[in-house]
């Protein structure tokens, strides 16, 4: 019982062509994608999103891929409160904020998140921290959707 497998128990993802969708933007910005934003900072933000969100196959995979992906454990560990920690540097602390703004779609002052990125990073990181997020938003509901759900092999 050491193994974990991932059951659908709702539906199918193959059933219509939005899985392959995903897995076309997955490719572009998931965790295997060649960006120009730090891949450390990438899969921050992946987990962040996994996390907000309550996904229980994307927060498996993505505290993996953190670890594969040489983040400390304690930046790992703290991330649910990355806001009450110094382990965070300022680039990754705007991004972190605008990672959970987008993500709660209800900011009134949302431009202030954006604005803050831009002392941090050139306008092609920021357009793909936005797409790391959105990307993530998308895995998250598809597996919410589809009831992945982990259980022993």
């Amino acid at each position: 019982m050491t193994e974990r497998e991932f059951k659908n128990l709702r539906f199918d993802p193959d059933l219509t062509p939005f899985h392959e969708l995903a897995k076309a933007m997955a490719k572009a910005f998931g965790y295997t994608a060649d960006l120009a934003v730090d891949k450390q900072l990438g899969q921050l933000l992946r987990l962040r999103v996994a996390q907000l969100n309550n996904c229980a196959y994307c927060l498996i995979l993505h505290n993996q891929a953190a670890r594969d992906n040489g983040i400390p454990m304690a930046k790992i560990d703290g991330l649910g409160s990355w806001w009450e920690s110094a382990l965070y540097s300022p680039a990754e602390r705007a991004a972190l904020a605008y990672c959970d703004a987008l993500n709660a779609g209800n900011q009134t002052d949302f431009q202030r998140y954006h604005d803050a990125l831009g002392e941090h990073f050139e306008k092609r990181e920021i357009a793909e921290i936005a797409a790391i997020v959105i990307n993530m938003n998308v895995w998250t509901r598809l597996k919410l959707a589809q009831g992945a759900t982990p259980h022993w092999a």
